[in-house]
């Protein structure tokens, strides 16, 4: 069994405040096996549908019906989310993001 957490840096200004360009974060992997389902406000870290080699860190919006994800970026105008890739299927989240580390202070 892999270990379940992991480190992703962040790249752009998608989501900021919250996280910036060159932050690093701890996710805890997995989509139920080593923790819950994602809930609306939580950040993850998903595959976008339109380009599975692209991981992208998103806030979830909305839990469908369906069970698919809505994901936002904290700062609009500068995010790639749900407005553009459409809504997610959970089996593309990586992780949830625990823990920003890195920097320890921001100034």
């Amino acid at each position: 069994m892999p270990f379940p957490l992991g480190t992703a840096r962040v790249a752009g200004d998608s989501m900021r405040p919250y996280l910036y360009d060159g932050d690093w974060v701890v996710i805890r992997r997995g989509r139920r096996k080593h923790g819950r389902r994602a809930r609306v406000g939580d950040v993850v870290v998903v595959r976008r549908p339109d380009r599975p080699e692209l991981v992208v860190v998103k806030r979830v919006a909305e839990v469908r019906a369906d069970g698919r994800l809505w994901l936002i970026g904290d700062n609009p105008a500068a995010s790639d989310d749900s407005r553009v890739f459409g809504a997610v299927p959970p089996a593309a989240v990586e992780g949830r993001v625990v823990w920003r580390y890195k920097p320890l202070r921001r100034t």
